[in-house]
């Protein structure tokens, strides 16, 4: 299988396993990786997401192998889901937008196609040896799996920029200080810190979480009244079902001095 899914409660880890290839997608895998993640957003017992790579890679993208013996007629048929489908991109799921989040378990290199998958998710932990880089351009593949919206959304115009066109390597650790990631862990430890961050995550009251997600995602661009009324329109919902009740059990004593043991 190209693509496995492992389930621990309310954490669904979905894996791209093909390590002899460097996780690069093919048209398989990305069907296979596109299937996974609408599975994880239909099911309603799982909460978050880590997505990751089999043995040293995270993905280097798309298979090129493949490219170069004739995937482009696929390519070109992708869809936005105007046919009714659910929106496909080259990787995957680059173009789906989910109502739950997927951190991203950075184990090696994230290159290319692999990079932009990992700006698809909500955020980012590297390992201490993993690095990204648009490294399609040393052969004029364009980026067309949301790497030109979303990295300057995530580190500025002009380094977004400088990235795009040089194409050159970006380590760990300048990821984690221009904003390309959250967290930088030891080697072979993305993905179990990443599993335990969405363990966490999905111990919080799940329909204020995603209430919160959903007006930060939707906020880019509008103006800032248009998404302050945005924000208190998710959110009030949230409040009645979750908010006053929780409310209550901080009344009763729990959750004191910061403390998110007690919840």
């Amino acid at each position: 299988m190209t693509v496995e899914v492992t389930r621990s409660g309310p954490v669904t880890t979905v894996t791209i396993n093909r390590p002899e290839n460097r996780n690069a997608v093919d048209p398989c895998t990305a069907k296979a990786l596109h299937r996974a993640i609408l599975d994880f957003e239909q099911d309603r017992n799982a909460r978050v997401a880590v997505l990751t790579g089999a043995g040293d890679a995270f993905s280097s993208g798309f298979d090129l192998k493949v490219l170069a013996s004739g995937a482009r007629d696929w390519l070109e048929d992708l869809h936005f889901g105007g046919r009714g489908g659910a929106p496909l991109g080259p990787m995957g799921p680059t173009r789906l937008q989910l109502s739950k989040p997927v951190i991203a378990a950075v184990n090696g290199a994230a290159v290319a196609g692999g990079m932009e998958l990992a700006l698809w998710c909500d955020f980012r932990v590297m390992e201490e040896q993993a690095f990204m880089g648009v490294y399609c351009r040393r052969w004029g593949v364009p980026l067309v799996d949301g790497g030109t919206v979303r990295l300057p959304r995530l580190v500025g115009p002009g380094r977004a920029m400088e990235l795009i066109l040089t194409g050159r390597r970006v380590d760990a650790s300048e990821c984690l200080r221009i904003g390309l990631c959250e967290y930088v862990v030891p080697d072979g430890e993305s993905r179990s810190f990443a599993e335990r961050l969405a363990a966490e995550v999905s111990r919080f009251p799940n329909t204020c979480m995603l209430a919160d997600r959903r007006s930060a995602l939707a906020q880019a661009g509008v103006p800032v009244e248009d998404a302050m009324r945005m924000e208190y329109r998710y959110g009030i919902a949230a409040l009645s079902a979750e908010g006053i009740p929780g409310a209550g059990r901080f009344a009763s004593g729990l959750g004191r001095h910061g403390d998110f043991d007690e919840i």
